[in-house]
Protein backbone atom coordinates (compact mmCIF):
# COMPACT_ATOMS: atom_id res chain seq x y z
CA UNK A 1 0.00 0.00 0.00
CA UNK A 2 1.32 3.43 -0.96
CA UNK A 3 0.13 6.50 0.94
CA UNK A 4 0.59 9.99 -0.42
CA UNK A 5 0.46 13.54 0.83
CA UNK A 6 0.37 16.74 -1.23
CA UNK A 7 1.72 19.95 0.24
CA UNK A 8 2.56 23.44 -0.91
CA UNK A 9 6.31 23.89 -0.73
CA UNK A 10 8.61 26.75 -1.66
CA UNK A 11 8.54 25.28 -5.20
CA UNK A 12 4.78 24.85 -5.40
CA UNK A 13 2.77 21.68 -4.86
CA UNK A 14 4.82 18.56 -4.19
CA UNK A 15 3.46 15.06 -3.76
CA UNK A 16 5.27 12.71 -1.39
CA UNK A 17 4.43 9.01 -1.54
CA UNK A 18 5.68 6.18 0.57
CA UNK A 19 5.18 2.84 2.16
CA UNK A 20 5.60 2.12 5.85
CA UNK A 21 9.38 2.09 5.82
CA UNK A 22 10.47 4.40 2.97
CA UNK A 23 9.51 7.30 0.74
CA UNK A 24 9.20 5.94 -2.79
CA UNK A 25 8.26 9.01 -4.84
CA UNK A 26 8.45 12.77 -4.81
CA UNK A 27 6.60 14.52 -7.61
CA UNK A 28 6.22 18.09 -8.72
CA UNK A 29 2.51 18.89 -8.76
CA UNK A 30 -0.51 16.94 -7.61
CA UNK A 31 -0.82 13.17 -7.73
CA UNK A 32 -2.91 11.48 -10.37
CA UNK A 33 -2.41 7.94 -9.09
CA UNK A 34 -5.66 6.10 -8.58
CA UNK A 35 -4.23 3.27 -6.50
CA UNK A 36 -2.48 5.45 -3.91
CA UNK A 37 -4.22 6.21 -0.64
CA UNK A 38 -4.27 9.80 0.66
CA UNK A 39 -2.79 10.11 4.12
CA UNK A 40 -0.13 11.99 6.02
CA UNK A 41 1.91 9.26 7.67
CA UNK A 42 4.68 9.90 10.19
CA UNK A 43 7.26 9.16 7.47
CA UNK A 44 5.68 11.60 4.99
CA UNK A 45 5.45 14.25 7.73
CA UNK A 46 9.17 13.80 8.42
CA UNK A 47 9.92 14.04 4.69
CA UNK A 48 7.90 17.26 4.43
CA UNK A 49 9.74 18.73 7.43
CA UNK A 50 13.16 17.83 6.02
CA UNK A 51 12.30 19.27 2.62
CA UNK A 52 10.94 22.47 4.21
CA UNK A 53 14.20 22.81 6.17
CA UNK A 54 16.17 22.25 2.94
CA UNK A 55 14.17 24.97 1.16
CA UNK A 56 14.80 27.30 4.12
CA UNK A 57 18.56 26.70 3.79
CA UNK A 58 18.68 24.88 7.13
CA UNK A 59 19.33 21.32 5.87
CA UNK A 60 21.94 19.95 3.48
CA UNK A 61 21.49 16.20 3.98
CA UNK A 62 18.29 14.17 4.12
CA UNK A 63 17.90 11.44 6.72
CA UNK A 64 14.51 10.03 5.78
CA UNK A 65 14.60 6.52 4.37
CA UNK A 66 13.77 6.33 0.69
CA UNK A 67 13.75 3.61 -1.93
CA UNK A 68 13.61 3.92 -5.68
CA UNK A 69 12.74 1.24 -8.22
CA UNK A 70 14.44 1.17 -11.58
CA UNK A 71 16.67 -0.75 -13.95
CA UNK A 72 20.13 -1.77 -12.76
CA UNK A 73 21.65 1.12 -14.77
CA UNK A 74 19.17 3.63 -13.35
CA UNK A 75 19.93 2.41 -9.85
CA UNK A 76 23.68 2.92 -10.44
CA UNK A 77 23.04 6.43 -11.78
CA UNK A 78 20.80 7.34 -8.85
CA UNK A 79 23.40 5.98 -6.42
CA UNK A 80 26.04 8.17 -8.10
CA UNK A 81 23.73 11.19 -7.75
CA UNK A 82 23.53 10.67 -3.99
CA UNK A 83 27.32 11.06 -3.86
CA UNK A 84 27.22 14.63 -5.23
CA UNK A 85 27.64 16.87 -2.18
CA UNK A 86 25.32 19.79 -1.46
CA UNK A 87 26.55 22.87 -3.30
CA UNK A 88 28.45 20.93 -5.98
CA UNK A 89 27.62 19.78 -9.50
CA UNK A 90 28.77 16.98 -11.79
CA UNK A 91 28.51 16.55 -15.54
CA UNK A 92 26.48 13.84 -17.21
CA UNK A 93 29.78 12.36 -18.35
CA UNK A 94 31.09 12.19 -14.77
CA UNK A 95 27.91 10.44 -13.66
CA UNK A 96 28.14 8.02 -16.60
CA UNK A 97 31.67 7.12 -15.49
CA UNK A 98 30.54 6.68 -11.90
CA UNK A 99 27.70 4.42 -13.09
CA UNK A 100 30.17 2.22 -14.94
CA UNK A 101 29.50 3.27 -18.53
CA UNK A 102 31.55 6.35 -19.55
CA UNK A 103 29.83 6.68 -22.93
CA UNK A 104 26.28 6.61 -21.55
CA UNK A 105 25.78 10.37 -21.11
CA UNK A 106 22.39 10.36 -22.82
CA UNK A 107 21.31 7.31 -20.83
CA UNK A 108 22.26 9.22 -17.66
CA UNK A 109 19.96 12.02 -18.82
CA UNK A 110 17.14 9.52 -19.30
CA UNK A 111 17.80 7.99 -15.87
CA UNK A 112 17.74 11.47 -14.34
CA UNK A 113 14.42 12.14 -16.07
CA UNK A 114 13.03 8.89 -14.62
CA UNK A 115 14.31 9.67 -11.09
CA UNK A 116 11.31 9.07 -8.82
CA UNK A 117 12.88 11.04 -5.95
CA UNK A 118 14.10 14.39 -7.30
CA UNK A 119 15.70 16.66 -4.70
CA UNK A 120 16.23 13.69 -2.34
CA UNK A 121 18.27 12.00 -5.09
CA UNK A 122 19.76 15.25 -6.42
CA UNK A 123 19.52 15.05 -10.21
CA UNK A 124 19.34 18.87 -10.23
CA UNK A 125 23.09 18.84 -9.50
CA UNK A 126 23.90 17.41 -12.95
CA UNK A 127 24.86 19.84 -15.70
CA UNK A 128 26.28 19.64 -19.21
CA UNK A 129 30.06 19.19 -19.52
CA UNK A 130 30.20 22.72 -20.94
CA UNK A 131 28.82 24.01 -17.63
CA UNK A 132 25.36 24.74 -19.04
CA UNK A 133 22.05 23.83 -17.50
CA UNK A 134 20.17 21.10 -19.29
CA UNK A 135 16.73 19.57 -18.84
CA UNK A 136 15.06 18.80 -15.55
CA UNK A 137 11.86 16.86 -14.86
CA UNK A 138 10.48 19.71 -12.77
CA UNK A 139 11.47 22.29 -15.41
CA UNK A 140 14.60 24.40 -15.77
CA UNK A 141 13.22 27.18 -13.58
CA UNK A 142 12.96 24.80 -10.63
CA UNK A 143 16.44 23.43 -11.36
CA UNK A 144 17.78 27.00 -11.30
CA UNK A 145 16.02 27.69 -8.00
CA UNK A 146 17.47 24.53 -6.41
CA UNK A 147 20.98 25.40 -7.59
CA UNK A 148 20.57 28.98 -6.31
CA UNK A 149 19.44 27.60 -2.97
CA UNK A 150 22.68 25.60 -2.80
CA UNK A 151 24.78 28.67 -3.63
CA UNK A 152 25.47 27.72 -7.23
CA UNK A 153 24.44 30.98 -8.85
CA UNK A 154 27.44 30.74 -11.22
CA UNK A 155 25.67 28.08 -13.27
CA UNK A 156 22.60 30.15 -13.95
Amino acid sequence: MICYHEWTSALGILTLAGQEDAVCELRFGASHETDWIPGKTELLTQAEQELAAYFAGERKVFTIPYRAKGTPFQMRVWEALTKIPYGEVRSYQEIARAAGNPKACRAVGMANHANPLPILVPCHRVIGKNGKLTGYGGGLEIKKRLLELEGLDGFL
